[in-house]
């Protein structure tokens, strides 16, 4: 019975900590049992309680002196961060880190110039948008780190990012507010982040971290917002949160594929939601449908609109050709303005007798090429090399003949089939296309490919077979738009682009090889991209253009593929997930030796320490909270509510955490450092909650006042802690001149507490 009564009170607890400010009562299909429930929670009865459990003693505090130091708190945060985050912001006056992409990128939506990254695009448009705003030209060719900016204006693009990256702790503060209504939850968690040297460093450079955060946190803030609104359903305040967090889920997927983390956590909160709606008896079905039908509105069609349009945007102003057109199809090239295939003519479909240039379909899969030069001894048979070049060039230029045919043909020429035998020469160098048994230069288990012959002639193993890829017996190869294969008649295997990059015997260029595995890969499809015969009419290539729809998926199959094929360099550094939450190791975002100016990103030790002990005491409080209760313990209506925030707020804390963190785990692509942080502003919203409910139950060991000294004495505690850890690494983030931590007469000297921290 006691058991019973107390999981009863706890739910109850949880109720109306959800219900303090709304002044409607409650239906009775929510509070039906006991004289508590049936009678509303007022609102100063619910503030009074939450005032005496989070901040001590109640002092007899007016509400209007409690909200003058609500918005107090608040100016304070916006303040310190603005402040710690634009200071010195023009500082180093060079190009720093992924600036170098990310900078060049906004260049290239000035000019409206096409380019291809493995994330979608809304980070680089506002990154272009912020820089024309503020009067960058966008001609800074952003070379290399290092390079000087000197005349071209770059503060704009960088403060762009830095006021996002501001909002930062702004936002953590009012969703710990929100859901522990503990102005010192709220407080620590602020803190941890406007001192953390890590935050402050990723928010002020060219970068899409700050603004990918600065959705992540908009979306869960909104979220938060829509979550107390449950029992006003359909208010205007109901709306206008729930169609804020379909926004932000939108800008949070536009910017990086990281977005879809906090869409999971949005989407499990909205199925809970759901699910609690689904159990109130007082609620019709139509009711329930609505709900529903609002959802789906406002959480998956708005968002998926949003998306949709950044990527049209996206189209119409990149209209020109530029170095991300190799990336593409053939297709999708002949939109770009400056491209030789925009509104280029040339015959439809593919026949012999035809000069033509081959493109592979995998990513920086190249074109079909060969040159004069030979493979070394040692390398295969010593015949003329056959690569792949990403670039357009006269030896990519091959002839299509019929099988054992080196006479030119008169009349009309006859169009190629599936299914049909050819062979293709090289216009440059009249070798045919040729493989044999000898393996591959890199790939071991293929076979190597060549070019072989004079004027045409050669043997068999120069005849390749056809094929149209979902295409049958006697179907037409179309230019642009038909995925071809080339299967070797001999040896059974398939024309392949390994994507590897030959040695400089090679010139660096792709392996090109003949795979015995015929499974239908990118690697092994082909298309025909260029198409020169005087023979046939020609058709203008306007009517092949792809539509949008077919763009957009061809684009993010693009993406998806180079962000899978994304692999750490020789002499790269990456990092591994573990590494992250014990701040292991940071980057070098500038700088290497004494002489130059040095920027480090790391954290600040003491925020990252504390938030690793927090996850663990938060996985111990909630066990010991939840034992509790499945035992039926007495317990008081203040540690009911800290049950309650644990496993509710904290849960949706924990979830969020564990959601931006686990995935890389199973990431085969190169992982750095700076991928943690989106999982360090959970795990940092975490502490704050954490450790407040820590500290104030400080009265199981002390009686007042002792109690009350300990817990202000912890919480001054933390908070010094987290300034004088900063005092000592914000060199970090400012810069640092001079000798290396490492060495005498060092600013830093003492400061590597971990042998891999490189600063």
């Amino acid at each position: 019975m006691a058991k019973e009564q107390c999981i009863t009170q706890c739910n109850t607890a949880r109720d109306t900590s959800q219900l303090r400010s709304r002044k409607h009562c409650p239906t009775a299909g929510q509070y039906h049992t006991t004289q508590n429930q049936t009678t509303p929670p007022s609102k100063n009865t619910v503030t009074e309680g939450h005032s005496q459990s989070s901040n001590g003693p109640n002092r007899g505090g007016t509400p209007t002196s409690d909200e003058a130091t609500s918005r107090l708190m608040l100016m304070l945060v916006v303040g310190l961060s603005f402040s710690t985050r634009l200071y010195k912001i023009s500082e180093p006056p060079h190009v720093c880190w992924d600036e170098t992409h990310f900078g060049k990128m906004g260049s290239y939506y000035i000019n409206r110039t096409f380019f291809f990254d493995v994330h979608p695009p809304l980070g680089k448009m506002l990154i272009g948008l912020a820089g024309y705003m503020t009067g960058y030209d966008g001609t800074f060719p952003f070379t290399k780190p290092g390079d000087k900016y000197e005349h071209h204006n770059y503060w704009g693009m960088r403060g762009f990012c830095a006021a996002l990256g501001s909002f930062l702790p702004i936002f953590t503060y009012l969703i710990v507010l929100e859901l522990s209504l503990s102005h010192t939850a709220a407080l620590i968690t602020a803190t941890l982040l406007i001192f953390d040297t890590g935050c402050i460093t990723i928010s002020q450079y060219i970068l899409l971290d700050p603004i990918l955060m600065f959705f992540i946190m908009a979306a869960v803030l909104s979220m938060v917002k829509f979550n107390q609104q449950r029992y006003r359903p359909f208010t205007a305040p109901w709306w206008l949160w729930m169609v804020l967090t379909g926004v932000n889920l939108a800008g949070a997927l536009g910017v990086k594929f990281v977005g879809l983390f906090v869409i999971l956590l949005v989407g499990l909160n909205t199925v809970s939601d759901l699910w609690r709606l689904l159990g109130d008896l007082s609620l019709s079905l139509v009711d329930i449908a609505k709900h529903f039908l609002a959802r789906v509105v406002a959480l998956i069609l708005l968002p998926l609109f949003l998306y949709i349009t950044i990527f049209a945007l996206h189209f119409v102003v990149l209209n020109k050709s530029g170095p991300g057109d190799g990336f593409f199809s053939s297709a999708f090239q002949s939109r770009l303005i400056g491209n030789n295939l925009h509104n280029a003519s040339m015959p439809e479909y593919l026949a012999y007798g035809s000069t033509i240039t081959i493109k592979n379909l995998r990513i920086a899969g190249g074109y079909l090429h060969s040159h004069w030069h030979l493979y070394p001894e040692g390398v295969g048979a010593k015949q003329q090399q056959v690569t792949a070049y990403l670039h357009k060039d006269y030896n990519n230029l091959w002839l299509v003949r019929r099988k054992n045919d080196t006479k030119s043909q008169s009349g009309a020429p006859e169009l190629v089939r599936h299914g049909d035998i050819i062979q293709l020469e090289h216009k440059e160098t009249t070798r045919n296309l040729h493989t044999h048994l000898h393996e591959a230069p890199l790939t071991k288990k293929h076979f190597q490919v060549t070019g072989y012959g004079i004027n045409g002639t050669g043997d068999i193993n120069d005849l390749w077979q056809v094929e149209v890829c979902g295409g049958r017996k006697g179907d037409l190869v179309k230019v642009l738009r038909s995925k071809v294969r080339f299967l070797h008649q001999a040896t059974g295997c398939v024309l392949y682009s390994s994507g590897k990059t030959l040695p400089k015997w090679g010139w660096e260029q792709v392996e090109v090889t003949c795979s015995p595995y015929l499974k239908e890969t990118p690697s092994s499809q082909w298309n025909i991209e260029d198409h020169i015969n005087p023979k046939l009419p020609n058709i203008s290539l306007s009517v092949l253009k792809p539509h949008f729809l077919e763009i957009l998926l061809e684009s993010h199959i693009v993406m998806l593929r180079g962000n899978s094929g994304l692999k750490p360099k020789d002499n790269e550094m990456n990092s591994k997930p573990w590494h992250w939450p014990i701040n292991y190791q940071g980057l070098r975002f500038s700088g290497v030796n004494e002489t130059e100016y040095r920027v480090y990103l790391l954290g600040n030790p003491v925020v990252w320490w504390l938030n690793l002990a927090s996850l663990g005491l938060y996985v111990t409080m909630l066990a010991v909270a939840s034992i509790a209760l499945q035992r039926g313990l007495s317990v008081g209506q203040k540690r009911r509510e800290h049950c309650s925030l644990l496993m509710r707020g904290g849960g949706l804390l924990f979830l969020g955490w564990l959601l931006h963190y686990a995935p890389f785990y199973a990431m085969g692509r190169v992982l750095y450092y700076h991928h943690y942080f989106p999982a360090m502003l959970f795990s940092s919203m975490l502490t704050g909650i954490t450790l407040d409910i820590l500290l104030k139950s400080a009265d199981l060991l002390l009686r007042a006042p002792y109690c009350y000294w300990l817990q202000r004495a912890g919480q001054v505690l933390v908070v010094s802690s987290v300034l004088y850890s900063f005092c000592l690494f914000h060199p970090l983030s400012y810069g640092m001149t001079g000798p290396l931590a490492h060495e005498p007469g060092s600013s830093m000297a003492g400061l590597r507490w971990m042998d891999s921290w490189e600063f």
